[in-house]
């Protein structure tokens, strides 16, 4: 309506004011979502992102990233989306780190023209991790006996219920380089000669956002508000991007949704556990 108007009226009368679409990317990066909790993924966030370049006249979008991480691919194909409907639009992607882009969550902060953090937010980790535990000695404290038969030799490979095997291990290891590869080239590729020449910039290792500044992984220090009208004018509208949402995000009927939270309940126990570890990695 803003626009119609806008629109109708004489140039002399018309608004000057910018608006610029922004949505916030929040949350561990997984391929699973459930009505009781929203994690990031391509699934969850690709509405939200076509919706925010689909606003006319913005010649921007913000994006606030708060993310620890979490699925390789899952924080590729957010990434690819931004970047694909950014060169589509035409219109330029500023990134703002909130406490952590680190990791998969950097990963997407990459999809940015320019990154700007607070100088206490955590940013990098450009790595690959994997984390399991081990049962096989549990098992026989409590007299149980696990059966597992399988068509393939390597179907149970890092089966937590069997000691580890060497070569499972150098199976892994071999796969976690490949990923890692791939992640070094996407932020080598959007972040070029930024990058400082720092030995530890690909070992894992993440920092704050003023360290991330003078390694290039973050081009400025500032928060959303002020860098939008220090850009746009000072009558900049921010306008929040939201998806519109029923209870727990569905129509569901009594029974459905009391099967929809119970399963919810179980299967958040372990999703959970994965996604406070994530978190906890960065002091957070």
């Amino acid at each position: 309506m803003r626009r119609l108007v806008n629109k109708i009226l004489p140039k002399s009368l018309r608004s000057t004011a910018v608006t610029i679409p922004v949505i916030r990317l929040h949350g561990a990066i997984m391929s699973g979502a459930s009505p009781l909790r929203q994690n990031l993924s391509l699934a969850t966030t690709a509405g939200l992102i076509e919706k925010a370049f689909a606003v006319q006249d913005a010649p921007a979008v913000a994006i606030s990233i708060n993310s620890p991480g979490g699925s390789p691919v899952q924080s590729r194909l957010i990434y690819k989306r931004i970047r694909d409907l950014a060169v589509e639009k035409n219109k330029t992607v500023l990134i703002f780190v909130e406490d952590v882009a680190a990791s998969g969550g950097y990963m997407i902060a990459c999809a940015g023209d320019e990154i700007f953090a607070d100088p206490s937010s955590i940013v990098g980790s450009i790595g690959v991790v994997s984390a399991s535990f081990g049962f096989q000695d549990q098992i026989k404290k409590i007299g149980v006996e696990r059966r597992v038969h399988t068509a393939g030799q390597n179907k149970s490979v890092l089966d937590p219920f069997k000691p580890e095997r060497p070569e499972d291990i150098e199976k892994l290891k071999a796969l976690q380089l490949e990923v890692h590869e791939t992640f070094i080239d996407l932020v080598r590729e959007r972040r070029g000669a930024k990058l400082a020449d720092h030995p530890d910039l690909f070992t894992g290792l993440f920092w704050t956002g003023r360290k991330g500044m003078e390694l290039g992984l973050v081009d400025h220090l500032g928060d959303m508000r002020q860098v939008l009208k220090d850009r746009y004018g000072d009558k900049t509208r921010m306008q929040l991007i939201t998806m519109p949402r029923g209870l727990f995000g569905r129509k569901l009927g009594i029974g459905g949704l009391s099967q929809e939270i119970a399963h919810s309940a179980a299967q958040g126990i372990a999703d959970t556990a994965s996604e406070r570890a994530l978190w906890s990695r960065y002091g957070l």
